[in-house]
């Protein structure tokens, strides 16, 4: 079995920045690949970012050049950086690994309990 637990969320200005992370317990963090998604009141969970075992990545236009998603397989640990953010990126966010490259949560097997972010305008 994976945990996944996030963390690095919380309150900042729009522009501003944030650094969510993501650690991972077990031995086979490396196999997986990783994804963040997000969930607003009221709205679906939505794609975010995706990263595969090998380094490769790809975003939601919503945050494309904006944000970056990274691993460090050594420490189990992906991460999100947010830059520039605006008041709609508001959201709990929530990392996710399974054995697909995928931008939809179905094809992730594990799921960590959420981080909420919220920026004021």
């Amino acid at each position: 079995q994976v945990q996944l637990i996030e963390s690095g969320g919380g309150l900042v200005q729009a522009g501003g920045s944030l650094r969510l992370s993501c650690a991972a317990s077990g031995r086979t963090f490396s196999r997986f690949h990783m994804g963040w998604f997000r969930q607003a009141p009221g709205k679906e969970r939505e794609f975010v970012a995706t990263i595969k075992t090998s380094g490769i990545t790809y975003y939601a236009d919503s945050v494309k050049g904006r944000f970056a998603i990274s691993r460090d397989n050594a420490k189990n640990t992906v991460y999100l950086q947010m830059n520039s953010l605006k008041p709609e990126d508001t959201a709990v966010y929530y990392c996710a690994g399974g054995g697909y490259y995928s931008t939809f949560s179905n094809d992730y097997n594990y799921w960590g309990q959420g981080t909420q972010v919220t920026v004021s305008s």
